[in-house]
């Protein structure tokens, strides 16, 4: 594949955006709520989001359904879209649901931008995903180094299933010269998570847990596998803020990854955790439960070089307003 660089023509933001319409797939949920609100604070006013409710898109029939209704009154040209949709959970999730993870990820990606392509739209931002990389991926993660392995094996059906629309992404811009372009977001948090303990992430997970177990007065906290393994994470509003810009500003066929650049044991962080929550207790580690990858920290210097962009918010400071987040809202997202 060649190396496309982006286009040099740095449009303002609010110029950029004024004549386009964006449809936002997964636009009402943790991260597209975000997104929705970056782009509304950039210039654009015309935004579709389709609801589930409304257009199943691992259905052939409902992404049809969807473009017919979303390219009414516009030129294709001037339409982006930016699919965040996705069916995903933690470890757990995972390991219960491997086939629907993989199929639902997979379809969606290759039904959207095959008929985003059909239909002549302007611009595709697909959004991978960090497990998309290999288990022992040499850290910091390249995205050189994406086909250099299999992914690890709880996380490989859904990361497998995302990587491909990178496959899509580039074969339809060399054949078709169509405008897709792939991220790949380390693992997100921040205010609006999933803080369901049944299908959550590790820290909105870990949140809870610490916040119920103050509040109960528990002697011990446990927490999953033996705290080895480190993370990266990056604040939801740093990701739609990339997710946007790249949309702005980045043209080519290469990945990006999009992280903080700042890698934490699951140890430290659980500490970390326990201390913004006033846990008292010990912290105990459940060694029968996987770690899942071992290290995981990303290589952040391609999306400064290729399009300016760089996370802003400090992981203790994510930390902070995410606690809070969660003790404001906690009646009405946990009954």
């Amino acid at each position: 594949m060649s190396n496309n660089k982006p286009s040099t023509l740095n449009l303002q933001p609010e110029t950029y955006w004024q004549d386009k319409r964006i449809i936002v797939t997964g636009g009402g949920g943790f991260l597209g709520s975000f997104v929705v609100e970056k782009l509304k604070e950039r210039g654009a006013a015309d935004i579709f989001i389709p609801r589930k409710k409304d257009y199943d898109l691992t259905q052939r029939e409902a992404v049809e359904r969807l473009y017919a209704d979303a390219l009414k009154n516009v030129d294709p040209k001037n339409v982006v879209v930016i699919h965040l949709a996705a069916n995903v959970g933690g470890i757990g999730a995972n390991r219960e649901h491997p086939a629907e993870f993989f199929y639902d990820n997979m379809i969606m990606g290759v039904e959207l931008m095959h008929h985003a392509y059909k239909n002549g739209v302007g611009k595709f931002v697909a959004t991978g995903t960090v497990c998309a990389y290999p288990k022992f991926t040499p850290v910091p993660f390249k995205e050189d180094d994406l086909w250099n392995g299999y992914p690890e094996e709880t996380n490989a059906p859904y990361g497998l299933a995302k990587k491909m629309m990178l496959v899509q992404a580039q074969t339809y811009r060399q054949q078709y010269g169509f405008n897709a372009i792939y991220l790949l977001p380390v693992n997100l948090y921040g205010p609006r998570d999933n803080f369901n303990l049944q299908t959550s992430h590790v820290i909105p997970a870990l949140i809870r847990k610490a916040i119920e177990a103050t509040e109960r007065g528990d002697a011990e906290l446990p927490a999953w596998g033996d705290g080895s393994p480190t993370r990266e994470f990056l604040y939801v509003e740093d990701a739609a803020d990339g997710i946007v810009v790249a949309a702005e500003k980045y043209n080519g066929d290469l990945p990006v990854n999009l992280g903080s650049g700042y890698e934490i044991s699951i140890k430290d962080l659980t500490e970390m955790v326990a201390r913004l929550t006033d846990f008292q207790g010990k912290i105990v580690w459940q060694t029968d439960k996987p770690n899942g990858q071992p290290r995981r920290g990303l290589d952040v210097s391609r999306a400064k070089e290729l399009f300016g962009w760089s996370a802003q918010v400090s992981f203790e400071d994510g930390m902070q307003k995410t606690i809070e987040w969660f003790k404001e809202n906690r009646s009405k997202i946990t009954g």
